[in-house]
């Protein structure tokens, strides 16, 4: 497991990340090539196209990132649209992706948390990286992402956190913000609402559900396609749960890509039903759950499943700090700590 450090401009920032995991970002690279080639048929050159079609909007509207991608590219030895590519893989895709992830926040009168276990292709595992980032005035940024991807899953030091949920629904936008980089958006903001507004404004480019949270107002659920955002906010408990599928009404349909989403989303509301005072102790314990194995929330490769637990992440978000389990939570792996 690597851990990089970079601070700077954005563009030192991307140069350190390409230097610091080059081989995690050639090892993304070459498992997205074979990704599109088997799901969607683009080489990777017809790739690189279609990511070229992302950049006069960004190089407009969020310069910034178009520099820490071309850092990236740079320190690793790559071009600018390989790197661009795997920060909008969602979108090259249309959202059809096989992470099977299931996501929860928790807001309490004295507490506020934000878990998930990430899921996706075992072969993809070599190439995580823990991501800090410092980059003043901005707030401190330490996330779980893949080698060459500047915005996943993680925490802030204003104490804002964000994950992440694949969904399938057709459409992409090129005029609004790629998933990967609303997620880090999201990082780069000092609220919840600040990064809510955000992205009601500007919009997300594909279908994903990111749940946004802090630790003084807890979290929202953004259920986004390329036409609109649903949002979804806590519950009379603080509540706020969601898997693979829209659960809420849109301008395009989505479809059950992951027919065992449904049942997660069901089961992590029993599972939290049975906890009377969240903590990162008991929601860790949670994400260990194999109900409906292989197809569980905490997932494994198996007849009815593509994809594995690849991490585990428990955010506490008033204590500023989350615990990272590798692997699939229930088996032996790396465990440690990202603080902004």
């Amino acid at each position: 497991m690597k851990h990089v450090r970079c601070s700077g401009t954005p563009y030192e920032i991307g140069q350190q990340h390409g230097q610091a995991a080059k081989t995690e970002v050639h090892g993304s690279i070459a498992f997205y090539t074979q990704f599109f080639e088997d799901r969607t048929k683009l080489s990777w050159l017809q790739v690189r196209d279609v990511a070229r079609r992302f950049l006069p909007w960004l190089e407009t509207s969020y310069p910034e990132f178009v520099e820490e991608m071309k850092g990236v590219a740079d320190g690793a030895g790559l071009d600018l649209e390989s790197i661009v590519a795997l920060n909008v893989r969602t979108e090259i895709a249309f959202g059809m992706l096989s992470d099977g992830c299931t996501a929860l926040a928790w807001k309490t009168s004295d507490a506020s948390f934000l878990a998930q276990n990430w899921d996706w292709r075992f072969e993809q595992s070599p190439n995580i990286i823990s991501l800090w980032i410092e980059q003043a005035p901005k707030p401190r940024i330490h996330m779980m992402t893949e080698g060459g991807i500047i915005g996943k899953i993680g925490l802030n030091s204003a104490g804002v956190g964000v994950t992440l949920n694949a969904i399938q629904a057709l459409g992409v936008s090129y005029s609004k913000l790629p998933c990967h980089l609303a997620l880090r958006t999201v990082l780069n903001s000092t609220s919840r609402e600040a990064a809510a507004n955000t992205l009601r404004q500007i919009g997300v480019a594909s279908a994903c559900h990111i749940t946004i949270a802090d630790a003084s107002t807890g979290g929202t659920g953004f259920e986004c396609t390329a036409h609109d955002i649903v949002e979804i906010p806590m519950d009379q408990n603080g509540i706020c749960t969601h898997s693979n599928h829209l659960v809420k009404q849109h301008k395009v349909e989505g479809t059950l890509f992951v027919q065992d989403s449904p049942f997660r989303l069901e089961r992590i509301q029993e599972l939290i039903r049975g906890v009377n005072k969240p903590s990162v102790q008991n929601l860790g314990e949670i994400l260990k759950d194999e109900k409906n194995y292989p197809a569980a929330i905490c997932r494994a490769l198996g007849e009815k499943s593509t994809s594995a637990t690849l991490f585990s992440i428990v955010m506490d978000l008033k204590q500023g700090f989350a615990r990272v389990k590798m692997g699939r939570p229930t088996e032996d792996g790396a465990v440690f700590e990202l603080n902004p």
